[in-house]
């Protein structure tokens, strides 16, 4: 499997915008899973996982015009770019 983790810093008073603009139901081809997480130690930014079943749909996703639009819709909520981390899932388990 493959994914990225991505710190997002929010607005100010944009965090359920975020939220709605990214949507419940987003999977698109090859995804497996996806969370997005409120950290307790900050109120101003989220993070978000996203793992696909392999780097070749992570790619396609990217790639993808329904991501971009998705993307410039996140974007409205926050401050400058994500700060991403692509990789390799190498272990993992949901119980």
């Amino acid at each position: 499997m493959y994914g990225t983790v991505f710190t997002m810093k929010v607005k100010k008073g944009h965090g359920e915008e975020l939220i709605n603009a990214i949507g419940a139901d987003v999977y698109p081809p090859g995804m497996v899973c996806w969370f997005l997480l409120d950290p307790d130690n900050s109120s101003e930014s989220m993070t978000g996982i996203a793992v696909f079943k392999d780097r070749e749909s992570y790619i396609a996703n990217a790639n993808r015009p329904e991501q971009h639009e998705q993307y410039m819709k996140i974007v409205e909520h926050i401050e400058g770019e994500p700060d991403w981390t692509d990789g390799e899932i190498v272990q993992g388990g949901i119980a």
